[in-house]
């Protein structure tokens, strides 16, 4: 599969640099907060925390934004809409919402990396409306029912 070009365009002037892999696999580039001073979030607060960047991703694809895990694990930073989806028709500003599910305020600075966005083929599925269902060693089970 050949990479796609996303077309980057910045909102506002801004010193930070675009998002970039920060490994030669990575899956994900880094979202920087794009702020002009630091922001504080409370212990179950939540914030859209902007980027500063919009994307022209081409039909086809999306972006996936992504809690970064040393975040997560480290402080209890992560999405509230995990992953959130930046649609290939969506022009505006990418912007973060964060939670904070720890137990002390965390503390955001302008340029502090907050996110991944990670660049995924979709599928686009046609529904069939049927009567009946094929059935499966599963069932009609619910969450966390495989049977064990």
């Amino acid at each position: 599969m050949m990479n796609p070009v996303i077309k980057v365009r910045r909102v506002r002037p801004s010193p930070l640099p675009l998002p970039r892999y920060q490994s030669a696999h990575a899956a994900g580039m880094d979202l920087l907060a794009d702020i002009e001073a630091s922001l504080e979030i409370a212990p179950l607060g939540r914030a859209a925390v902007p980027a500063g960047i919009a994307l022209e991703i081409p039909v086809g694809f999306e972006g996936q934004v992504r809690p970064r895990s040393g975040r997560a694990l480290e402080e209890g930073l992560t999405l509230v809409n995990s992953p959130g989806t930046v649609d290939a028709d969506y022009r505006g500003e990418i912007k973060v919402l964060l939670v904070n599910l720890g137990s002390a305020p965390i503390t955001i600075r302008p340029g502090d990396r907050i996110a991944q966005l990670v660049i995924a083929p979709v599928a686009r599925a046609e529904l069939a409306e049927a009567t009946e269902l094929e059935p499966s060693s599963r069932g009609g089970g619910g969450f966390g029912h495989t049977g064990r």
